[in-house]
């Protein structure tokens, strides 16, 4: 690399780096750990300094395996932190799993001490779960949405790519982590810098925290039609008190025969078919996420009765609501 394209801000540079201890939860997911650890690494790089340390702990003291089998080497169990480090927390696959009530201890009494905390991807739910979040905004993966959204109603979700409130921060997962840290690094040593990091990291375009995580529904679904993206979005936010066709038919303009045949021409079921399968996999969600009982996830996915709901269960998905919940953590976001 050319030295002369290296960002170096001495007058800013702060006397000791600023220290970020991450804690790998177990099943953590790699892509949201690696995308923070390397934007630090190649700010450090930039700059021609060492703006950052990091130090990787776990519960084992030893490794962390994550969600895709790859095992990092710990540097310690949790530690004691200074006020001035950061906690950068890791969740993935299983959260309420490996959320323990060591790791909930730990956090509970490095958040006495004033220290910044992160969680990246399902980390929020273990932040939410030790009471970090209570009165904040916070995101978390999308998958995870409504899950999060019944356990801990005290708590403002958001769908954004990530939320910094206070000194608590939460990041969707995947590559919302380099956001996130882009961000942080602009706060700390410039924009500048950060859109040096962003270069060569190949990742042209940063995303803020006004962004939203998933695709718009046009590109999701492959179909660039106005109304039908304009019903579709009044459908995924209407899942538990369903809206009849005839009214989003009305809402947009047509009759309910052209709204049934815009559906099939480009999504090849009718509306009534769509719906279904929304409020189908907002159920899969809470019955793998939570310990709600299936009574109320049926009710939360406006299903009115737990024996419709199952006969709709099981003709989707080959398996009944009952049987879904004993296979929970087969799923991964992020």
């Amino acid at each position: 690399m050319d030295v002369s394209r290296q960002i170096v801000d001495i007058e800013n540079a702060p006397e000791k780096p600023h220290r970020f201890v991450f804690a790998l939860l177990d099943r953590f997911t790699l892509i949201s750990f690696a995308s923070a650890v390397e934007t630090l690494r190649l700010a450090n790089r930039m700059s021609g300094r060492t703006l950052y340390e990091t130090v990787l702990v776990g519960e084992n003291g030893e490794f962390a395996a994550s969600s895709s089998n790859v095992e990092i080497r710990l540097d310690s169990g949790f530690i004691e932190t200074g006020r001035d480090d950061t906690i950068i927390l890791c969740g993935g696959l299983d959260v309420q799993k490996s959320t323990t009530k060591p790791v909930l201890n730990w956090l509970r009494r490095e958040a006495r001490r004033g220290v910044r905390i992160a969680g990246l991807c399902t980390a929020s739910y273990t932040l939410a779960r030790a009471g970090l979040l209570d009165g904040k905004r916070a995101t978390i993966h999308w998958e995870n949405q409504d899950s999060f959204a019944e356990d801990f109603d005290e708590i403002e979700l958001t769908k954004r790519v990530f939320v910094i409130d206070g000194n608590r921060y939460t990041a969707a997962g995947g590559t919302a982590s380099i956001d996130l840290f882009l961000t942080l690094i602009a706060n700390e040593h410039g924009e500048e810098l950060a859109n040096a990091v962003a270069d060569q990291l190949i990742y042209s375009s940063i995303r803020t925290d006004r962004d939203t995580q998933r695709l718009s529904i046009p590109t999701r679904i492959g179909v660039r039609h106005p109304k039908l993206a304009t019903v579709i979005r009044m459908m995924e936010g209407n899942l538990e008190e369903p809206i009849s066709p005839s009214i989003l038919a009305r809402d947009v303009g047509m009759s309910t025969r052209q709204l049934e045949r815009l559906f099939r021409r480009y999504l090849n079921r009718s509306p009534k078919r769509y719906y279904m399968e929304l409020r189908l996999q907002k159920a899969r969600n809470l019955l793998m996420q939570t310990d709600m009982s299936v009574i109320n996830v049926a009710l939360a996915c406006g299903f009115a009765s737990p024996s419709h709901f199952s006969k709709c269960y099981r003709a989707h998905y080959s398996t009944t609501p009952y049987r879904e919940r004993g296979a929970q953590g087969s799923h991964e976001p992020g």
